[in-house]
């Protein structure tokens, strides 16, 4: 049995015995000498609108925005990034980030070579070397250009290998799509089939990614061939909802199923666009079927175009749109928090929890308990094993312990789950409690001397 888990169960079965006190968030400090123990019942509220790596994504240049969001999406083409062999433009595109909408916003990106209506993608030293290219006029026109050409496919693996090394660690990039094959990157010709990437060349690019990118969650944009064989990889729909489940084969989640990927949702995130021009269909008379995609696919995020593009002031609207992002991706609440000091110096933290969402959080950043003093600053902090990515929609219990050598005095205990970007706790809970400076205090207890 799992040490931390056996831990967890002989608190809770001391607390049972002693019959120890409960308090509410609203009640007097917690009284906290040697050998005592208390438990908080926690407030249930809604939760945030804006909790990082989930929820809208719009373009950074979108404009007015009607909704909270935490992440924007951009998209690169090859050819900017790589103007000339070797000349890897990051620093200028981060610069862009930034922009409108971007600012202290996580990032997902795609990176693409042929994106129908727009200046082709692919370098023109790649061009140079003699790389066929076929214009079409579908869908506004363009080139695509002969994926399967070894010189143009050694440029594409030297890139992933590139952006990897910029990215794969890079605290702010919350999502990577696969991109770079097809019209707007999204690995099909349709209908010039005839010109799709080959099986050989899918596979390659699909393994490069994976090899520059342990560490970040990487989507396709469907379950098909190599992509439909990676346990590893997250999806994402750009017709949702309208082709997510529509009883067609060629449906989102019906390729999914027919490649045995229905579980990659609980380690890698599925998101993707809403049917564009279409958010007041999707959450007016079909949002029924719309909440019921969502939940389907476990959904995290949506964008580029979603609901907070639309300046609606309709209440349904709204409250539509908001149930929506509080059930996309994960919802933490806090149901009770179990304190006790075994020792006179060591304080033990049980944390039961649930995750209310469609999916858990993707990454593992810290966990965090707080001791902040009677202004507000931070006391101390002491830093916990807890796997966040590991809560699952469904109920959760925690736990840890630390040596602490405290002055005597009324602190307030606080929980928060760190952004690396930031450094700061960001991930908020669906509780009616305070937050202070990201932190959010769950108890107030009087630390006693021994």
């Amino acid at each position: 049995m799992n040490s931390r888990y056996s831990w967890s169960m002989l608190l809770l079965a001391t607390v049972l015995i002693v019959g120890s006190p409960v308090w509410g968030q609203g009640s007097k400090p917690l009284r906290l000498a040697p050998g005592e123990t208390g438990t908080i019942r926690l407030v249930a509220a809604s939760g945030p609108l804006d909790n990082p790596l989930k929820g809208w994504c719009p373009y950074t240049d979108a404009g007015p925005i009607h909704q909270p969001y935490s992440m924007v999406f951009k998209y690169i083409s090859w050819r900017e990034l790589e103007p000339t062999p070797g000349d890897y433009r990051f620093d200028e595109w981060e610069a862009t980030w930034d922009q409108g909408l971007g600012r202290d916003r996580h990032v997902i990106f795609r990176v693409y070579i042929d994106y129908p209506s727009k200046p082709s993608g692919l370098p023109q030293w790649v061009r140079d070397l003699g790389v066929e290219e076929r214009p079409y006029e579908v869908y506004g026109g363009g080139r695509t250009p002969d994926y399967d050409d070894p010189r143009l496919l050694a440029g594409v693996e030297r890139l992933i290998a590139k952006l990897g090394e910029r990215y794969d660690t890079h605290p702010r990039v919350a999502f990577i799509q696969l991109g770079l094959l097809g019209f707007w990157g999204e690995w099909h010709t349709y209908p010039h089939t005839e010109w799709a990437p080959s099986s050989d060349t899918e596979r390659k690019v699909i393994a490069a990614y994976r090899r520059a990118f342990p560490n970040k969650v990487v989507m396709a944009r469907y379950a098909r061939d190599n992509a439909g064989e990676q346990a590893w990889l997250g999806f994402h729909d750009d017709m949702f909802p309208e082709d997510t489940d529509n009883g067609q084969d060629w449906a989102f989640l019906a390729e999914i199923r027919r490649a045995g990927r229905s579980e990659n949702w609980k380690v890698a995130a599925v998101g993707g666009e809403l049917v564009p021009g279409q958010a007041e269909r999707w959450l007016g008379a079909e949002y029924l079927l719309t909440k019921q995609m969502l939940e389907r696919s476990h959904f995290s995020w949506v964008g580029p175009y979603g609901p907070p593009l639309l300046a609606s002031q309709q209440d349904a609207y709204v409250q539509r749109s908001e149930e929506l992002v509080r059930r996309m991706g994960y919802e933490f609440q806090l149901t009770r928090v179990v304190l006790s000091r075994a020792k006179p110096q060591q304080l033990q933290v049980q944390v039961s929890l649930k995750n209310q969402g469609v999916a858990p959080f993707y990454y593992r950043w810290p966990a965090q308990c707080a001791l902040l003093d009677s202004a507000g600053n931070i006391a101390w902090v002491g830093t916990t094993e807890w796997d966040v990515r590991q809560w699952l929609p469904g109920e959760h219990v925690v736990a840890a312990k630390w040596p602490l050598d405290l002055k005597p005095g009324i602190y307030r205990v606080a929980l928060g789950i760190q952004d690396p970007w930031t450094k700061r706790p960001a991930i908020r809970f669906a509780n009616d409690a305070p937050v202070l400076n990201g932190w959010t205090v769950v108890a107030t207890v009087e630390w006693q001397g021994e």
